[in-house]
């Protein structure tokens, strides 16, 4: 849980709060859970309505343009060239390999750990707006008016994060689907 909550805060004091929180909460509603799922899934979705709490709390707007670094952005963009034709198509040689099976990917535990590893690769930035999104179910305008970015910034932040933690996890995925066969 704790490993959880500093992946979506990035703030380790933070997280340790949200996840005593959500600890104290499940507690106090245990009679209420009525085992529809497994005690750790109804454990996590409070911890993650916790997180969205938090988020929602606080106060301090940072500009995502004060947090870009310039050499970070160059080197996406040298990236990029590197992988697209200037026909906005892949490079043969860049082209993304297929997944086998992206289902038996996921349910793998080393799916979940590269995954992880790979958020953490992410500049802190691109992996908040890509974790708001994707994994705590903020919509995009609302990203856009906690972060101060436009919607357009915001779409971009997201094709990039996810290309880079393909990069990242493709490996991983593909090892895995060989696993399951």
């Amino acid at each position: 849980m704790l490993r959880f909550a500093r992946l979506q805060l990035r703030d380790a004091a933070a997280a340790e709060d949200v996840v005593q929180e959500a600890i104290e909460a499940a507690w106090r509603q245990s009679t209420s859970f009525a085992g529809q799922s497994s005690l750790k899934t109804w454990v996590f979705a409070i911890l993650r309505h916790r997180i969205v709490d938090h988020i929602r709390r606080d106060q301090r707007t940072v500009s995502f343009s004060a947090l870009l670094d310039a050499e970070d952005e160059a080197d996406w963009q040298q990236g990029l060239d590197q992988l697209f034709q200037r026909s906005g198509q892949w490079q043969p040689m860049h082209r993304p390999a297929e997944w086998p099976d992206p289902e038996a990917a996921m349910a793998h535990r080393q799916f979940w750990q590269a995954l992880e590893q790979c958020l953490q690769l992410l500049p802190a930035a691109t992996g908040k707006v890509f974790m708001m999104r994707e994994l705590l179910g903020f919509e995009v305008a609302e990203i856009c008016a906690r972060l101060d970015i436009s919607s357009g910034n915001c779409h971009v932040i997201l094709h990039r994060a996810r290309m880079k933690l393909r990069s990242c996890i493709q490996p991983v995925a593909a090892h895995a689907g060989d696993a399951a066969c």
